[in-house]
């Protein structure tokens, strides 16, 4: 396997992404949902980027990328329409050590981003390695189907009730049985059917614990 898959806290991290286009306008959406603190560096900037700037986050800043620009990042994405620039930002970035990524040239970066599904907080991340875009978007498409919206609220609720166990001073692993059996009821069918009371239920009786109905507060958003 040539690369280490892994997920990054880049939550209040200084992530630089040079280029105002389509491509850093992704990055830096992308980035900045997922907490980091953005700077892009450009003569021109998207429509989309503009009004994100309106924020604060991303930070824009119409000038000439310059080496110094990499201070205090922690991730680099070279997003420009200029081949011999953004290998520019990518040997600078490999001499200081950051982690960077050149558009449209992954042997050249020193990591590459999936494709992403995000149904609240559960994720899928899939890659073949630029190898074939197109099967990277048939097999999202394939999951997009299978798992909806409701297997967001689903987690949600896993995550919530075992908080409520450990509160209560049970051991969660203890549980970890009855966990399995909610999962082999397939809740997330019952939340997108809107079966929401059967929901509730279901988690009072396996676990015989009486949970607070704020944990199911909401059930089909």
């Amino acid at each position: 396997m040539g690369y280490y898959p892994l997920f990054l806290d880049l939550r209040k991290r200084r992530c630089l992404v040079v280029g105002g286009g389509g491509v850093g306008t992704r990055k830096a959406g992308s980035l900045v949902r997922c907490g980091a603190e953005v700077t892009v560096i450009s003569h021109e900037f998207s429509r989309e980027l503009v009004e994100m700037g309106k924020s604060g986050n991303p930070l824009l800043v119409s000038k000439d990328y310059e080496t110094s620009d990499l201070d205090g990042m922690f991730l680099v994405f070279a997003a420009t329409d200029k081949r011999a620039l953004n290998e520019k930002i990518g040997r600078d970035s490999e001499e200081r050590g950051k982690l960077y990524s050149l558009a449209d040239d992954p042997d050249g970066s020193c990591f590459i981003t999936p494709s992403v599904i995000q149904r609240g907080d559960l994720t899928f991340a899939i890659s073949t390695t630029g190898k074939s875009p197109a099967l990277a978007r048939k097999i999202r498409q394939d999951i997009e189907s299978l798992y909806g919206p409701e297997y967001g609220v689903f987690l949600r609720i896993m995550g919530d009730v075992r908080k409520q166990i450990l509160d209560l001073g049970h051991d969660p692993d203890s549980h970890a049985r009855l966990f399995r059996q909610v999962i082999d009821r397939d809740v997330p069918a019952m939340i997108k059917e809107g079966r929401d009371n059967e929901v509730k239920d279901l988690f009072r009786d396996i676990f015989k614990i009486d949970f607070d109905d704020g944990i199911f507060t909401g059930l089909k958003d």
